[in-house]
């Protein structure tokens, strides 16, 4: 089954592990530490939680807002901009897109937002070119000539979602897993890019 496919089938929970999984592995681009999401993982453990989503949801932009202004971006329309730019400022529409209510409909739109943000991120990242047009194709199935980080974000996407859809919430915590595995590969991938230009 295609990312676009699972995506369409999941449930509230899943949508919402799916869209949070893919801020998650972002967050070196935001500077965050790798714990600043867990309260809403937690959240996700339980249905209770759903009514503190929004709580907790502008907690945690508080912490990541408060550590970026808009000049940090102020480099990126002056010629001097590069793909890292551009992938920190789609990270912070990721964070800026979630919906404060854990609806179905918001977070559906949110985790298709959000599956969309992460593989274009790895894409600007990644060293070696994708040779696919776009993100699209490859959600939809279409996988040949996928570079080696955009390959990894999208079985990540899909181990997800297959997590979630076939053990509901016990399949939160190797959910987790897949994302801090991800979120390490993009730091060390972000730390490479940052001593070559040191």
């Amino acid at each position: 089954m295609s990312l676009v496919e699972l995506i369409g089938q999941a449930d509230e929970r899943g949508l919402a592990a799916s869209g949070l999984a893919c801020l998650d592995r972002c967050i070196p681009l935001l500077g965050g530490d790798d714990e600043v999401l867990r309260p809403l993982w937690a959240g996700l453990a339980d249905d209770a939680g759903a009514a503190e989503w929004g709580e907790r949801l502008e907690q945690v932009r508080g912490k990541l807002g408060g550590e970026f202004g808009a000049g940090d971006f102020s480099g990126s329309g002056s010629g001097s901009g590069s793909g890292e730019d551009e992938a920190v400022l789609l990270a912070r529409r990721m964070l800026a897109a979630a919906p404060v209510e854990r609806s179905a409909a918001g977070i559906r739109a949110w985790a298709d937002t959000c599956s969309v943000a992460a593989l274009r991120i790895h894409r600007l990242l990644d060293p070696l070119k994708d040779a696919g047009d776009s993100v699209d194709a490859r959600r939809e199935g279409r996988t040949e000539g996928m570079s080696p980080l955009v390959a990894a974000e999208l079985r990540r996407q899909i181990t997800v979602l297959e997590l979630l859809a076939g053990h509901g919430p016990a399949g939160l915590r190797p959910a987790l897993e897949v994302s801090t595995e991800g979120r390490r590969v993009l730091r060390a991938v972000v730390s490479r890019r940052s001593r070559r230009r040191g």
